[in-house]
């Protein structure tokens, strides 16, 4: 009983096309959004605000835009989630059309897939800090379903600052059916945690990049979510969002989520901070991804798995099962940059082809293997030691360990100076002959030129 959507008869499609030509089809859209809201407690605060008839459209064209939306065939097969499909496109789109502007609460689904693939959230409690409209409690759906988990055995767990997003978030998971405790309200992470007591066992997460401000020079000093860690500093919230995953993590926990690249290097409190995660093993892996990814920067951005538990054991994944090796003293460094295929024209997304080998590879590493064992690939990706790591200062910049291949080491200084030579000079012949073609051109007309 829980589990069912109910629609009362004046909120069902069927009562709004009857009445779509009416002047007062605006309040009955409102009406009928109060009413789903009233009978369904997953989405409670995300209808009602009397949109339709705070908009003041035009009847004929609030009644055009029904018959439009009734013209759609969204139920090609039973088994096709086609509105949840439609929802997550028209997020996607209003990301791509508002940009800097808005697009903060969408993450693109390659970077979400990539992260689901590599983390691997099966069974247990998924929570998501900063949750925008849902997409990363999506994106695990998806995974439990394609490796034949059952739903329910995941619990959901969110949390996001702002009302709008809030309420795109409900919607989201609501038509897909998809329970979720995202909190009472939109609030603060930070100053209003609303799962003090949560322990995930994974985390997946697309915190704000570089927020300033986020706390008071006296605020949350003595928080117990950096106990064992210095205090991150007001001028950059990147270390709070890491230790506030941190703290939030089960015993076993597993958190992908991504931040700016300035998050991987930097002296003060972000060393100590990051040369702590180094030394209690939390660190898996840092991917740099490619530049252009996301909606609302062109910047390159980074990819971080946190792991609680990178000592030798056996997980079982439904069709999956993970031997792990013991990689306490290891981190794997990825640079994806130069993988991915355009999108939307001036956009970059990675494929499932793309995605299935960057999971392979990190998969492999970490797994105790018969065969296809994990190999350091140049350009690509490699696994330092924890001391190469303290010997490079702590940093977390993947460049610094990945080998590079320079292209100009094999070519003969000599040889390619005489091809130059050649080449410059046939060019300098060919300017000559072009301005006295030019000088000619304008003695036949009378206005000899001196040089």
């Amino acid at each position: 009983m829980k589990n069912v959507f109910y629609l009362p008869e004046d909120s069902r499609w069927s009562y709004i096309l009857k009445y779509a030509k009416q002047d007062d089809i605006a309040v009955k859209i409102d009406t009928a959004l109060h009413d789903i809201e009233k009978k369904n407690k997953a989405l409670a605060g995300a209808l009602t605000d009397n949109y339709f008839s705070r908009l003041d459209l035009e009847v004929s064209k609030l009644a055009a835009l029904l018959d439009e939306i009734n013209n759609i065939q969204t139920i090609n097969s039973q088994h096709e989630d086609v509105v949840g499909r439609v929802y997550e496109y028209f997020l996607g789109k209003f990301a791509l059309a508002e940009g800097k502007g808005k697009g903060e609460f969408y993450t693109p689904k390659s970077i979400v897939n990539l992260i689901a693939e590599m983390i691997e959230p099966y069974k247990g409690k998924i929570y998501d800090p900063c949750c925008g409209s849902g997409g990363m409690f999506v994106q695990s759906m998806k995974f439990v379903d394609s490796h034949k988990g059952n739903r329910k055995d995941v619990s959901i767990y969110g949390q996001e600052q702002t009302t709008t997003t809030y309420k795109l978030a409900k919607m989201n998971l609501a038509i897909r059916g998809i329970a979720a405790n995202l909190g009472a309200a939109a609030r603060d992470t930070f100053t209003k945690d609303q799962h003090p007591d949560l322990k995930a066992d994974f985390i997946m997460a697309n915190p704000p990049f570089n927020q300033k401000a986020w706390r008071a020079d006296n605020e949350l000093v003595n928080d117990p979510r950096w106990d064992g860690f210095e205090t991150p500093s007001t001028g950059n919230a990147n270390y709070g969002w890491i230790l506030h995953m941190v703290s939030k993590l089960s015993e076993n926990g597993v958190a992908g989520f991504i931040l700016a690249n300035g998050a991987l290097s930097g002296d003060g409190t972000e060393k100590a901070i990051r040369k702590a995660l180094l030394e209690k093993h939390l660190v898996e892996a840092i991917a740099v991804l490619p530049m252009r990814m996301f909606y609302t920067t062109d910047i390159s951005v980074t990819l971080w798995i946190l792991n609680r538990n990178k000592k030798a054991h056996t997980v079982p994944h439904g069709d999956l099962t993970r031997h792990y090796r013991n990689r306490e003293q290891e981190v794997l460094f990825l640079d994806l940059r130069k993988i991915g295929e355009p999108f939307e024209k001036k956009y970059v997304q990675l494929s499932e082809q793309h995605i299935k080998d960057i999971a392979n590879t990190f998969h492999t590493r970490q797994e105790t293997r018969a065969t296809d064992e994990y190999q350091n690939i140049p350009e690509y990706c490699y696994s330092a030691t924890l001391e190469e790591i303290r010997a490079k200062d702590y940093s977390l910049v993947p460049s610094k360990y990945i080998e590079f291949i320079n292209r100009d080491e094999n070519i003969d200084f000599d040889e390619k100076m005489t091809q130059l030579q050649s080449g410059f000079a046939e060019l300098l012949k060919a300017e000559d002959q072009s301005k006295q073609e030019l000088l000619n051109v304008f003695k036949e007309l009378g206005y000899a030129i001196e040089l």
